[in-house]
Order: structure tokens, then sequence, then C-alpha cells
């Protein structure tokens, strides 16, 4: 069993040395120590996405993940949801929970009405990630939160940045969506036929 301490690491570096011993030594099974909720989030999801049975617990103030290869198919994320031919993938970035600059009321407004909005490119919208003050959109309190989950349930992936979720202390309140890293944003870039900065 192969282990790697994580601990004083910043995303995306958790995941990026997980990766990095897959990619060298390709062990069937990894014991991965992280410190904070995030990088437990993302560490997990990169360990599923490369077909591993994972679990975690936690240990004071650090979380153990132990990993082991299933049996069946290589890594989801280079094969997610292959679109029909006429199907693009569509992936949006909102770096912001205002839309514009100069008046953030109208710019949340604004932000809203583009949520409300983006349902219609049906089903070429992939997958929306929200990074910086974009987070605030996902989490409770939210006045859009209505419209993210009916994205959500409509098949669009929406995540928001981990780091930037503990940066604004909001990573307990999420509500919608999962958590990403840079690692995950990167690929998706590379998989996604066309991205839009909002």
């Amino acid at each position: 069993m192969e282990t790697i301490d994580c601990r004083g690491l910043a995303c995306p570096a958790p995941v990026l040395k997980v990766k990095e011993l897959i990619d060298k030594q390709s062990p069937d099974e990894i014991t991965v120590t992280v410190d904070n909720d995030a990088a437990r989030q993302n560490v997990s999801r990169f360990l599923e996405f490369q077909n591993f049975n994972v679990s975690a617990v936690k240990d004071g103030d650090n979380f153990v993940i132990t990993a082991k290869r299933a049996e069946g198919t290589g890594c989801q994320i280079c094969s997610h949801e292959a679109p029909a031919h006429d199907i693009q993938k569509i992936m949006i970035i909102v770096a912001s929970d205002c839309m514009g600059r100069g008046d953030d009321l109208l710019g949340s407004k604004l932000m809203a009405g583009f949520l409300k909005t983006i349902k219609e490119m049906g089903d070429d919208l992939w997958r929306l990630v929200l990074i910086n003050g974009a987070v605030k959109l996902a989490v409770e309190g939210s006045s859009v939160l209505p419209q993210l989950i009916e994205l959500k349930d409509q098949g669009v992936s929406i995540f928001s940045c981990g780091t930037c979720l503990m940066h604004f202390d909001l990573m307990e309140k999420l509500k919608v969506g999962e958590v990403t890293n840079m690692l995950d944003i990167v690929t998706s870039m590379q998989v996604a036929d066309k991205v839009i900065n909002v």
C-alpha cells in the first residue's frame, strides 16, 4: 500500500500528488492524509474517477482516505457523458456572484437573469463551474439556488471551487453541486467543446 501525506498542501496539490503516484506506480491501494474537507472531497472524487473504492475517516484535525483499486473501466472524467454528434459540451466558468462592474445590486440582478436563461442552451450545456466569489451562488441563503437546482436536475454538472469555498468559510453551506479543484477544472476544459468565461 502506498501512503501520501498531503497535509498543509494547497489545492490542487493533494490531487496532483495522488495523480503523479498513480501515473508512475499504478498502485492497487493508496492511503492519503489531508487536513481539510475540500482536499478530502477532491482526492476522494479523483480516486473514484480513477476506479478506486474509496473511504475517508476523520482522524483528529485530519482526514485519512483509503482507496483500493476496483475492477472495471478507467478514468471517468475523460469519458464523461460522451455526447451525440449534434450535441456540444459547453462549459461555463463563472468568477463572481455579480455580472459586470459598476453596481453590485445591478450585477446581482443580471447574474440571476443569466442563470435563469442559460437553460435555453438545452443539452449543449454540460458543466457550470463556480470560482472565486461565484461560489456564493451555490450556498445556503443564495437567491439563485432554485435556478441552480433546476439546472442540476436537468443534468448540468455544477462544481464549486473548494479553495474558494474555504476562503469564504462556506464549505459547510454548499447546497447544490460538488466541490472541485483546479485539476478537475483544467481537465474539463480539455474535454469541453467550448468554454465560456463569465
